[in-house]
């Protein structure tokens, strides 16, 4: 009894050291992306300007793509944190995992060998198809680093259901597991223990950030299911994504995203840009007045409200959620309770937010592109808020 009690005792002091690592962790990638928003669309709009000089183009596109690597950071470390923006739909893994066939052999090389093994049937999974291809490409590089001299890779799936009972980490149900196996160094048990942890590598400098199976234990976390790792030296490494099974087939959106017209087809409007950091708020309305709207802006939530009451010609809003004093969500309460039919965007670096706000109001992750500005324009245009709807989001952020 004692032993399980000194076990329960070390299990939690780790769970509340992860979760603060986690805040930690989301605060400092949502005040990055906030950071990238700027540099990223500045470049951008820089690059569309200036005239095609083979002195100055290369260098923008190189900052550009070091832009977004810092982005791909920001996204694994929200990832880590349970705070990313994820798109759940019905996945087919055999068709997902087919189709990356090609792309996990050139990243493995040849000198190990890609096999798959699946059912004849296996139910769809309910997560973020993205997120998974990102998440079994981790998975296939750490693999491969774990066989310097080759071997083989295995990718599997198989059902599993999920009953009660004492020990059960797992939320009772039906799961597809998705297995990544090798048969390369493996790791000792200090190691396996300290694997998700982020930043934790035992790759040299410069080869590994340690967010890989953070980020994929964020993804399986955030699906409602869990990462599971089994390892022995010598013997390989096996890593199972558990995955709720899909209840009802959830639509793609992306066959919508892809018919929505694009932002130059769309008549200037005039919008009010909302965002407490200036150099965001900066770098928005330069967008917006680079697709030929009329723009006003607020640096917070109150003084858009004073905007809006002052010009009664704004017919779109741009806000970001992560404001002092009014969030916002709050904000959009505000201005929904006045005038039912105002399109808003939000703006977010962040996915923590109420999940009725995830289908409420059109969403725009942050660091976007100016193509993403507009795409979500005519997504708010599209499908407005319904008349006379009263949302209550009063919850601060944290």
């Amino acid at each position: 009894a004692q032993i399980e009690l000194d076990q329960a005792r070390e299990a939690l002091v780790h769970a509340q050291r992860m979760e603060a690592i986690g805040r930690l962790t989301g605060g400092i990638a949502h005040d990055f992306n906030n950071l990238l928003m700027a540099i990223l669309g500045s470049l951008e709009l820089l690059r569309k300007r200036l005239p095609d000089d083979p002195r100055i183009t290369p260098l923008l596109n190189n900052a550009i793509q070091g832009a977004e690597r810092g982005a791909s950071l920001t996204h694994r470390m929200l990832a880590f944190a349970r705070r990313q923006e994820l798109d759940p739909q019905a996945v087919d893994l055999r068709k997902l995992i087919g189709g990356m066939d090609a792309l996990l052999q050139q990243s493995i090389g040849p000198s190990v060998m890609l096999e798959t093994r699946f059912p004849a049937t296996i139910p769809r999974a309910r997560t973020d198809p993205a997120q998974l291809e990102n998440a079994l490409l981790n998975l296939a590089v750490n693999a491969r680093d774990a066989m310097p001299k080759g071997g083989r890779l295995t990718v599997a799936a198989r059902e599993e259901r999920v009953s009660q009972g004492p020990g059960v980490v797992l939320k009772p149900g039906h799961y597809v597991v998705v297995s990544v196996s090798d048969n390369g160094e493996g790791m000792d048990a200090e190691t396996l223990a300290r694997a998700t942890e982020p930043f934790f590598t035992t790759k040299g400098v410069g080869k590994g950030t340690g967010l890989g199976l953070s980020m994929v234990q964020g993804l399986a976390e955030q699906s409602g299911g869990r990462l599971t790792l089994k390892s022995k030296v010598g013997e390989g490494t096996t890593a199972e994504l558990w995955i709720p099974v899909a209840q009802n087939a959830v639509e793609s959106r992306s066959a919508e995203a892809a018919s929505l017209r694009s932002g130059a087809d769309v008549q200037p409007l005039v919008v009010l840009a909302v965002d407490d950091d200036a150099l965001v708020l900066m770098n928005t309305v330069a967008m917006l007045e680079d697709l030929g709207h009329k723009v006003f802006e607020a640096a917070s939530g109150r003084e858009a409200l004073e905007i809006l009451q002052r010009e009664k010609a704004i017919n779109l809003v741009v806000t970001d959620q992560s404001m002092p004093r009014m969030t916002g969500l709050q904000l959009a309460e505000a201005i929904l309770a006045q005038r039912p039919d105002m399109p808003i965007v939000l703006a977010t670096g962040y996915a923590d937010l109420p999940r009725d706000a995830r289908a409420g109001l059109p969403k725009l992750t942050k660091p976007f592109f100016q193509q993403d500005l507009a795409q979500a324009i005519v997504e708010a245009l599209k499908t407005p808020p319904e008349r006379g709807r009263v949302l209550k989001f009063t919850r601060p952020e944290r």
